[in-house]
């Protein structure tokens, strides 16, 4: 039993530390090229940094604690504002989604919000309401908000009656139809919704503090670029890569792969046939 288990482990630990390598390899290529171009530019280091000039400005941002207060502040505006736009969006979506006259009526209206970009109202709202935190949170709960939505009301539109009506034949409230057939059947199209929302929530709270904020990834960026500091452009943007890849490898991807699965449309890694 236990060389069976082996047998079944190595080829995925081969697999694993194959790809590691290959990343690390790719980096290491990424960089070295990086380094030659900058020998053959020959530009000055506050117009194109070596990779020893944004190493350094890294090092010095952790040290002055200015990184990681960033990254939090970043961190906290984007998931509060994400929980916004979703938590609204599946609220909205249900109820305009089990009306047909709502939804009728509404339909061409959410169409032509969705259109709109974040990026067009920050600075309508920091005209409206200033800068900070409340123009952050509308713009990016905005376009989480929309995407959700739309994704929401055709996952409910698409639902077979057929469903509802056996469930409803067996006595089931109106409460009990929504968490038992509604709200499942539409959840991975919310989940859709959420992970398009997301990456566009994740660009937009970067523009919206370059705009609108006195701290986070983009004015970090936004102030490197004012003060001629590309070194610490460069480290925001790898710090934006990093933050989002983390982001969706360990939040978004694992939730939506586990909603799937859980509602039957895939089936889970190792599961029978």
């Amino acid at each position: 039993m236990t060389d069976s288990v082996a047998i079944h482990l190595r080829p995925r630990t081969l697999w694993i530390s194959r790809a590691q390598r290959r990343g690390t390899a790719g980096i290491l290529a990424v960089l070295l090229l990086w380094q030659i171009s900058v020998w053959i530019i020959d530009l000055p280091p506050y117009f194109y940094p070596a990779p020893r000039d944004v190493l350094a400005a890294f090092g010095e941002l952790i040290r002055n604690g200015i990184l990681i207060e960033y990254l939090a502040d970043s961190s906290w505006r984007y998931a509060v504002s994400v929980g916004t736009g979703l938590s609204l969006g599946i609220i909205f979506g249900l109820l305009i989604g089990l009306s047909g006259f709502w939804s009728r009526l509404l339909g061409s209206i959410i169409r032509f919000f969705y259109a709109i970009v974040e990026v067009a109202w920050i600075p309508l709202l920091v005209i409206w309401i200033g800068y900070g935190f409340p123009t952050i949170l509308i713009a990016i709960s905005y376009v989480v908000f929309f995407p959700v939505l739309y994704n929401t009301l055709t996952g409910v539109q698409t639902i077979q009656p057929v469903l509802i009506n056996a469930v409803r034949t067996l006595g089931a409230s109106r409460f009990q139809v929504l968490t038992s057939v509604i709200l499942p059947a539409a959840l991975p199209n919310i989940m859709t919704g959420l992970r398009v929302g997301a990456g566009f929530a994740f660009r937009g709270l970067i523009f919206a503090e370059m705009i609108a904020a006195g701290s986070g990834l983009g004015f970090l960026i936004f102030d490197g670029a004012s003060t001629r500091q590309t070194d610490r452009v460069v480290v925001g943007m790898i710090m934006m890569g990093l933050l989002w890849l983390l982001m969706d490898r360990l939040l978004l991807r694992p939730i939506e792969r586990a909603t799937i699965e859980r509602w039957g449309l895939v089936r889970a890694q190792g599961g029978e046939s």
